[in-house]
């Protein structure tokens, strides 16, 4: 029973961190939501595990730069970006076909075709991602008044998934180093920082002090980085332990439905019958997919 309430927690996270990056969209810019969530991740993971992880072979260090370049710079900074143009609700359900491209890219490089069953598995959740990105109520609304913003939502948060395929595999690679857990997240976290700090001259990186002094500002980038990046790292990996990585993966599919509820109820996004039947294609297809793989 444990192992499920750790992956009901973390999941229930996981997906209200769109709607709590929305809510810090009103005081920040993405890159620094981006850069303090991670620094504050960074320390609260230093102080999880304060010692250096020393790598067994120097050539391993490539693997961390690029998922730190990939799954935390890029992604996250592409994840946010999508947040300024589309609801939370619609970047939530696009961004959550990740394992689809995952399949897609593992199947290029192995050169092993996926079956049936992931492609029908793929139509299904691409048609579930059109009618919430596209469909009646709120959304079609906002599309007639603007959509080439909302469609630049969506295709930031399809590109931001395309990035988590590379990340997966990375992660994957640096795994077989059987190295601490911790000790790798950490450094893969350094890794991205370091990326942000290069690209933060080009964004224009101008810290809002007053806003920072917010309860909602320093309440979400909390809630950020010690909740979403470090804490549910730790929850995640011991729900793993208990459940297995076949039943853990499972609570995974939750992160849509959750996102969209979560949307609707702080953000106060509609809840249209399009959106329903859009998140259930979408969770039906990436477990289809899952299955087809």
């Amino acid at each position: 029973m444990r192992g499920h309430a750790l992956a009901l927690v973390t999941v229930l996270v996981w997906a209200v961190t769109f709607v709590s990056t929305k809510v810090l969209l009103a005081h920040l810019s993405p890159m620094e939501i981006l850069f303090s969530r991670f620094a504050v991740g960074f320390l609260a993971l230093a102080v999880l595990r304060p010692r250096r992880l020393r790598l067994p072979n120097r050539a391993q260090e490539k693997w961390f730069a690029l998922a730190g370049a990939t799954g935390i710079a890029l992604y996250y900074l592409l994840e946010n970006i999508a947040l300024t143009f589309a609801p939370a609700s619609v970047v939530g359900v696009v961004v959550a076909a990740a394992p689809l491209f995952t399949g897609l890219l593992s199947a290029a490089l192995s050169k092993k075709r996926p079956s049936a069953a992931f492609f029908l598995g793929f139509a299904a959740a691409m048609a579930g991602v059109a009618l919430v990105s596209f469909g009646g109520g709120a959304f079609a609304g906002q599309a007639a008044e603007g959509g080439g913003f909302e469609a630049a939502g969506v295709l930031l948060a399809l590109a931001a998934a395309a990035t988590w395929a590379v990340y997966s595999l990375v992660t994957d690679k640096i795994a077989s180093f059987g190295l601490d857990g911790v000790l790798a997240t950490r450094r893969t976290f350094a890794w991205g920082l370091l990326f942000m700090a290069l690209a933060l001259p080009f964004f224009g990186f101008s810290p809002n002090w007053p806003a920072l002094a917010l309860p909602e500002v320093w309440g979400n980038l909390a809630f950020l980085g010690l909740g979403a990046s470090a804490l549910c790292f730790v929850t995640w990996n011991l729900a793993v332990r208990r459940l297995g990585p076949v039943t853990a993966s499972l609570y995974i599919y939750l992160v849509p439905a959750l996102t969209v509820l979560a949307s609707c109820a702080v953000l106060g996004e509609a809840l249209t019958p399009s959106v329903v039947v859009g998140v259930l294609l979408t969770v039906g297809g990436l477990a289809l997919s899952e299955r087809g793989t």
